[in-house]
């Protein structure tokens, strides 16, 4: 349901980049697509995916949520060692997630990103509440004025949800190239399954993406990945002075 883009959480509003990418005539066929895609889920997918499982650890309640993967993630087995020594939680622990939510700041050098990415936290977890109400939700909303990033209310989310830090992670690299996929429809015109096929295709990266995020939520928070991608960041800024677009980001 986190991933659905029926969840009323504001993502079927914007395109992750893609309506600027195809203005300037970078993206306009499928396998054009393919390429966006896995450049965006290989920098900011990585990294959102990464706070998410940080996130959804800080926001726990009462289990360990660090564990092994489903069969057939390639995560090394220290990681279900690591995962074994966590204490239970007793409640959300805000500080980290604040931490958390001023550390992603630090990796948006967009300031359109940086609004957009707050105003889906606020969407989220307003549509979650719904749902899953509960602690970790009111601690992630607490952590900004203006609410949560978005990969940190999605690792409360998780939270809320009882979902384990991989799930949370495979969430999050998902929707990174859900999103603009969906987008695509629109902005290019082309057909729905060709779509669903490059979704697809991605895929083994997606997963690949899931398990290098859940094995840096282990480790210092200042360690936590900051690729960046200077195009999508550039683009962002000059997709928001647009007075005629299809998509808020």
């Amino acid at each position: 349901m986190l991933t659905d883009s029926r969840l009323p959480a504001g993502t079927h509003a914007h395109s992750g980049g893609l309506e600027a990418a195809v203005a300037a005539g970078r993206v306009g066929d499928a396998a054009d697509l393919y390429a966006f895609l896995l450049g965006r889920l290989t920098t900011a997918g990585l990294t959102g995916a990464a706070f998410a499982a940080a996130a959804l650890e800080a926001a726990a309640v009462g289990a360990p949520v660090l564990e092994a993967p489903v069969a057939g993630a390639a995560v090394v087995g220290a990681l279900a060692v690591e995962a074994a020594a966590v204490e239970a939680a007793s409640g959300p622990d805000q500080a980290l997630l604040a931490e958390l939510d001023a550390e992603y700041e630090a990796r948006t050098p967009s300031p359109a990103q940086r609004r957009a990415s707050r105003k889906l936290g606020r969407q989220l977890l307003r549509a979650v509440r719904a749902g899953w109400p509960g602690p970790a939700l009111a601690a992630a909303s607490a952590v900004h004025p203006e609410g949560p990033h978005q990969p940190i209310a999605f690792g409360a989310a998780g939270a809320a949800a009882g979902l384990s830090a991989y799930d949370v992670a495979v969430g999050s690299a998902l929707g990174a190239v859900s999103g603009p996929a969906n987008a695509a429809t629109r902005l290019l015109g082309i057909d729905p399954d060709a779509v669903t096929a490059v979704l697809a295709a991605l895929e083994p990266v997606i997963q690949d993406t899931a398990d290098s995020a859940v094995k840096a939520a282990l480790g210092p928070i200042s360690e936590l990945p900051s690729f960046s991608a200077p195009r999508l960041d550039i683009s962002a800024e000059h997709h928001n002075t647009w007075e005629v677009r299809l998509f808020a980001s």
